[in-house]
């Protein structure tokens, strides 16, 4: 707004873009005596005519109901009070927002007042190393995890270079059944492989991640390398720097091996070059919308991956196709140069083969970053041998009687507990998780604005009414107020959060219990997904609402299929995380199965 309220109303004399009115100046425009205060509804009137019934009709939507004298107030000023205030969009002095432009309003998941979690120290100590030899097979170097490869490579029982043209060459003879890869980064990596052999073979260890390659979520800025999101609009956008998160794997000699795919714009498992596969279960999609990373790390086609969550595109992929996933504290891992759904719920994290890895892979990505201002420096504390006997394990019984908890599940509990483990009953409160969503709706439809506005979603294959492109259409018609009060709830929710936790030193819970991935997404809670078992399923999965249109695949003999369970952190503790994930994966001992075909 300009220098006053009045001189902006004085001012604004065209209406919204899609309805241009001229009106003559009220009566009460003219300039106003000195010393007058701004006032609402002093100024000209924009837009289009509004009446009685056009409020009755919004009602609906809104879910208020005004009196016939109300809507009748309400209408007779609309267009002088809150009209102009559409002005950034529609002009006259229309503004651009910047992509990297984040909210004034910042979300804290260390909440005010509350005992601190954040490390008091830093330390990174590593499992004993097993000194295990170099497989005589391929695929038995292509499927281990990156603990093993990164003492292969250091002791350079294999080269980087080879490692590489091993994944690459994996990466091209899969990628046609699973359609996880939306760009292959060959030369880069092997450049980067050779370079990383260089600098060992001259002393230069860069550390566990060194010469080991990787693929990203094709949603971090790669310089020169196409960044898609995996959507039609994007899908020939090429970036001039790299992200955050890629420069610091960089660093840590890291070799990017491919751009890995992601449901569009973030959602689900379906881009513009397919719907990525389920390596255990070629009939469905691998889960979203960190898809890529989900099927190719199960599938051995790369060392790790980076994925991203929101509200559980890491936890979901992770759990269908059996991998680890490790969604860090929010603010531990900066989100410059990734694309932006939701400033506020965006994370980036590991997804691996195992717990280690994550943790790993962590420690290479952590720490501020000046291009997001929601990152925090936070100590990094773990230690993979500390004894997990004595810890506290929450649950709520509820959940894990009900789906989608599963005998894998429970069994994972009974594991914890024979493990030394206390386990210690936790109840939430019965509230409205999912008004929650207000905030992600607002904000992710806020992100594409322009490329709603202008027509652009219509250009992605999902139309559905549960894609996207609908869903931010009909997040324009959200209300202010209920974002406003969301936020507030979410206050109140981390709140209760903060007293659960206290009483725990994890919590597990069903991986897909949507109350869980609702609360502990919008708190900012790090969280570790991991496989523990096997189940049997007839029917094919999807991410997406039922449609007959659309019908999945059903299976007169059950197909086996690998099943992971969640663990919650305390906020910036994901070295206990890992101490527990690492002991329950161990217990369980099905880390190493592989699935068939691969």
């Amino acid at each position: 707004m300009s220098s006053s309220r009045r001189q902006f109303l004085t001012h604004t004399v065209i209406g919204l873009a899609s309805t241009a009115v001229s009106a003559a100046p009220d009566a009460g425009t003219s300039a106003p005596p000195a010393g007058a205060p701004p006032t609402f509804g002093a100024g000209p009137t924009v837009g289009p005519e509004v009446s009685p019934t056009t409020f009755a009709e919004a009602e609906k939507l809104m879910q208020v109901q005004l009196t016939p004298a109300e809507r009748t107030q309400a209408a007779s000023n609309w267009r002088v009070s809150l009209a102009p205030l559409h002005e950034r969009r529609t002009g006259p002095r229309k503004l651009a927002l910047e992509p990297t432009l984040s909210p004034a309003s910042q979300w804290n998941p260390s909440l005010p007042g509350l005992k601190s979690t954040v490390p008091v120290k830093a330390r990174f100590v590593r499992s004993r190393d097993a000194k295990l030899p170099l497989p005589a097979k391929e695929e038995d170097i292509a499927f281990a995890p990156l603990t093993q490869l990164s003492r292969w490579v250091r002791s350079r029982a294999i080269t980087s270079e080879r490692l590489t043209q091993l994944y690459l060459a994996r990466l091209k003879q899969h990628d046609p059944k699973l359609q996880c890869v939306i760009t292959l980064t060959e030369e880069l990596a092997l450049q980067q492989a050779r370079q990383a052999d260089k600098d060992l073979a001259a002393g230069r260890y860069k550390g566990p991640l060194h010469g080991i390659p990787w693929g990203a979520k094709d949603l971090v800025d790669t310089a020169g390398i196409r960044t898609t999101y995996g959507a039609e609009p994007f899908k020939d956008r090429v970036p001039t720097t790299d992200a955050a998160s890629v420069a610091r794997l960089h660093q840590a000699g890291a070799v990017l091996v491919a751009k890995l795919s992601l449901g569009a714009l973030a959602l689900n498992d379906i881009w513009f070059g397919g719907e990525t596969k389920n390596p255990w279960l070629l009939e469905e999609g691998s889960s979203g919308s960190s898809a890529g990373p989900g099927a190719a790390t199960a599938a051995g086609l790369v060392g790790f991956s980076l994925g991203s969550e929101t509200g559980g595109s890491i936890i979901s992929p992770s759990m269908r196709c059996g991998i680890t996933g490790l969604r860090p504290t929010y603010g531990r891992v900066p989100r410059s140069g990734a694309m932006t759904l939701c400033w506020s719920l965006d994370k980036l994290g590991p997804m691996t083969r195992g717990v280690e890895d994550s943790l790993l892979v962590l420690a290479a990505l952590h720490g501020a970053d000046a291009g997001d201002v929601a990152s925090v420096s936070a100590k990094l504390d773990f230690d993979a041998n500390a004894p997990v006997k004595g810890l506290r394990v929450g649950y709520v019984p509820a959940w894990m009687k009900e789906n989608p908890a599963t005998d894998v599940d429970r069994q994972a509990l009974e594991t914890l507990k024979g493990l030394g483990l206390t386990p210690v009953e936790v109840r939430f409160p019965d509230w409205p998780y999912s008004a929650l969503n207000v905030i992600l709706f607002a904000e992710a439809a806020a992100a594409f604005e322009e490329l709603t506005l202008s027509h652009g979603v219509d250009a992605l294959k999902m139309q559905t009414p549960d894609a996207w492109p609908n869903l931010f259409r009909q997040s324009r018609f959200l209300s202010a107020v209920d974002f406003v009060q969301a936020d507030r709830l979410r206050r109140k929710v981390a709140q209760e959060m903060a007293r659960i936790m206290s009483q725990v030193d994890v919590l597990l819970v069903p991986s897909l219990r949507d109350e869980a991935l609702t609360i502990t997404n919008h708190t900012g809670h790090p969280s570790l997904t991991l496989r523990t078992g096997f189940v049997e399923v007839s029917k094919a999965r999807s991410d997406w609402a039922p449609d007959p249109k659309r019908p999945m695949p059903t299976f007169s003999t059950p197909r086996r299929v690998p099943h992971g369970v969640t663990l919650i952190g305390q906020l910036f503790d994901e070295g206990t995380l890992g101490r527990v994930g690492i002991a329950l994966e161990r217990a369980s001992g099905v880390a190493g199965e592989r699935p068939p075909g691969f």
